[in-house]
Parts: C-alpha cells; structure tokens; sequence
C-alpha cells in the first residue's frame, strides 16, 4: 500500500476545509434558507448553532481524524476497535452521496448559467426574464442532466488526482478569488437604492416569526455550512501532519464561514427588497437576483460571469469533499484504485440525482411526503440525517476516546489552555447531544 497523502501546508488544509464548509451551503443555501425564515433571527440562531454545536463538533472531527490518520470508517474502527462505532462513517458516507446526489445538480444549473452567459444568451434581460430563464433552464429535462453530468464528471477529475495535487491545488486558487469578487458584489448591493431595508431584514432579527421548524432549520444550516455530521472533516484531517494546531485551524474556518454567510446574506438581501422580489422565493433565489444586481454595475455581465466561474468553484470545492470521504474510505490510499473508484461512485451519484435534476421538470408532480425528489432530499440531508450525524459523532467523543489523550491531541502545534479545552469538552459531552435531540424532539412534537 502507498504511503498516505498529506496536505503540503496548513494554508492548503484551511483552503480546502473551508471550500467544503462554504460552497452551495452558504452562498446558494443560506440566503434562501434565511429568507423563508424571517431573515435577521434566523441568522442570529444560524451563528449561535454554529459557536455552540458547529464549532466544537468541527474540533471534534478534526480530534478523531488526526489521532486515526485514517479514512472515515477505519478511523472509529482504530479508535473503538470490535465496536458498531464504524457505522457513524458508514452514514457519513451515505448522507454525502444522497447530499451529492442533489447537489450536483445545483452545481449543473451554475455551468448552464455559465454557459448562457458566455455565449451572450442573458444580455439585457429585465428581473422578470431572469426568473422566466431559470424556470425553463431547470424545467428542460435534458440540459439539467447534461450539466449535472458535467458538473459531477469536474468533480471527478479533481478528486482522482489525489489531495496535494487535485483539491488542494484547486482550492488555493478558488477560495481567494471567491471572497475578492464576493466583497465588490456586496459594495454594489449595499449602495442600491432601497437597499437598507435588505440590510435590516438580515441583520434586525424578529423572533415573532421563530417557530420550531425555524431552529431545526438555523441547525442543520449551520451543520451543513460547516460540512459536520457527515465525517468529512474527520477524512479532511487525516492528512494533516501533526504539528497543526487543530483549534485555530477550526476557528479559521468558522470564521471564513461566518464571513461568507454574512457576505452573501449582504450580497441578496439589499437587491432583493431594491427590486421588489419575495425573500422567500426558495432555491431560484440566488439566479433571479445576482443577475439583475450584475446588470447595475458597469460591465455587469464580465463581473457576472467571473463571479458564475467562482460561484461554480465554490460548488466544486464542496463536491470535492462529499465525493473524497467516499473514495477514501474504498482507495485506502491506493492511487491506482482511487482513480478507478472516483469514476465509479461519481457515475453512480450522477445517475441517483437524475431524479432530483428532473424534479422542477417532468417530475415536479412526483410527490414524496409532500415534497419533490430534490426537496426531499435536500431535507433528509440537511434536518435528519446531518443532526443525527452530529449526534452521534458528539457522543463517540466522551464514550469511545480518553480525555487525556484529547487534550494532548488537541494541544499538538497549538497553544491551548486547559479551561478552554474543558469548555470545548463540556460542550461536546453535554450541550451538543442535548440541543440537538431537544430540537429534533420538538420538531417531532414530543416535547
């Protein structure tokens, strides 16, 4: 077997880490997310999730993959050896290809956009004909499965390289260039006429329209942003070396997280209420106003197009992760086998989405549960399978590993102080599991 793959700098691991936190999570998720659930008060429950749960269960994932220096299965199975623990990466690995599955057909909608804006085909368009050109992109049954077979077949590329060569090589150039245009779209937003009342909107929370389903959304949000419950950051910090500080490299990335979230909601918001549009306009939200917002800048459609490229990034340096803790897992470091099974899974995902990529289509009366296949999935993901993830991940910590052992692990490359560590492990050991079954509870109607 092949000596394991490492991450060449601290720099490279943060990229990558971040890129899988912050694609479609945050910038596609979020503001429709937000808007649907009364905008400022989500946000704040979204960054309290995040502080209390996705932060400490980020450092949680980190502790486990380091210490195994292994894939997402094997590393519960080093740790707790002749245990059902390996069933917690064995449901990572199933949440990222159902997760997958319906992502990359968001990802396929950014290449189709991409490419009508390009070839000219989104030149001086009104708000109204944006929204009629997304609605007869994702309803034609054969472009969504051609673009989401070009989005999953980019995927594959990249990841079949390996991790130096393939995703952190792509990520140092994609997450730089992300944030730079994310900050001139912003300045534009905010200094649109009306654009205030998009402001206030995000950041002047109304609890009044708090309801259950509200906090299990702000939840799962903040797992899905963070790309916790899945193992994929326990896959992601199997290749870093050991003289890494784990807390900082944790905190790094919630930051950039926070950021972005922030920078997208500011981005949206301002444009939405500028032009009228409904904040709770769901998943379109994004096609609809980022277009019209790039038609009030000079060469709007130039910057429209670099930001779709960086947009399309963003998404790919998620997908790179959900298809990686499942290559991983199969490659066992073999680079030979990594490629051979980068090609198969990444078929079998692309071929399981066709359902989700048809479901604004031919599909959209193919009801499960009251909601379409990408609906459905999109919330299996995000509000069961993520929080129960997170829950178990949070109890194999206390259960299955010595505390001593995670301080020492905790401390390597790093400065830490004992009370912060006791206030992470508390966190972990009560807050975490408790606050995620109260919600999940509630949402049931058992409490």
């Amino acid at each position: 077997m092949s000596q394991r793959e490492q991450w060449s700098s601290k720099l490279g691991f943060i990229l990558a880490a971040a890129g899988s936190a912050i694609g479609l999570g945050a910038i596609w998720k979020f503001p429709y997310t937000a808007g649907q659930n009364g905008g400022g008060a989500f946000f704040l429950i979204f960054i309290l999730f995040t502080l209390l749960l996705g932060l400490p269960l980020l450092l949680a994932e980190f502790s486990i993959g380091r210490t195994a220096q292994s894939n997402a299965v094997d590393s519960y199975r080093r740790i707790a050896p002749n245990s059902k623990w390996h069933w917690v990466g064995i449901l990572g690995m199933v949440t990222s290809f159902i997760l997958l599955s319906f992502y990359s057909v968001v990802g396929g909608w950014i290449v189709a956009y991409l490419y009508k804006a390009v070839t000219g085909g989104m030149n001086g368009l009104t708000s109204e004909q944006y929204g009629e050109l997304f609605g007869a992109t994702i309803s034609n049954p054969g472009l969504s499965i051609f673009v989401q077979f070009i989005f999953i077949l980019m995927t594959i590329l990249v990841v079949a390289r390996g991790v130096q060569n393939g995703i952190e090589r792509a990520s140092k150039i994609m997450m730089p260039a992300l944030f730079l245009l994310f900050i001139i779209l912003v300045i534009r937003a905010v200094t649109l006429d009306g654009a205030m009342e998009g402001i206030s909107f995000l950041l002047q929370p109304d609890f009044s329209k708090v309801t259950s389903q509200t906090i299990l959304e702000a939840m799962g949000q903040s797992f899905f942003t963070l790309s916790v419950g899945v193992s994929v950051m326990v896959t992601y910090s199997s290749y870093l070396p050991k003289n890494q500080s784990l807390p900082r490299s944790a905190i790094s990335i919630v930051a950039m997280n926070i950021f972005i979230v922030l920078l997208a909601g500011l981005a949206v918001f301002p444009a939405v209420f500028s032009f009228g549009l409904e904040p709770g306009a769901g998943p379109v939200l994004l096609f609809n106003v980022l277009p019209t917002v790039f038609d009030q800048l000079p060469f709007g459609m130039l910057f429209f197009i670099a930001f779709l490229v960086l947009f399309l990034f963003a998404a790919l340096t998620s997908a790179f992760s959900m298809l990686e803790i499942i290559v991983s897992v199969i490659a066992k470091g073999d680079q030979a086998r990594r490629k051979k099974w980068s090609w198969i899974i990444g078929l079998a995902i692309f071929v399981c989405g066709i359902p989700s990529a048809l479901s604004y289509g031919v599909l959209s009366d193919f009801l499960l549960f009251g909601k379409t296949v990408f609906d459905l999935a999109d919330y299996a993901v995000s509000n069961v399978l993520l929080p129960i993830g997170s829950l178990l991940i949070a109890l194999f910590i206390p259960i299955k590993m010595k505390k001593s052992a995670l301080y020492e692990e905790l401390k390597r490359g790093s400065r830490l102080k004992k009370g912060l560590f006791e206030l992470w492990y508390f966190l972990i050991k009560f807050v975490a599991p408790l606050l995620i079954i109260a919600v999940m509870l509630d949402v049931l109607g058992v409490i």
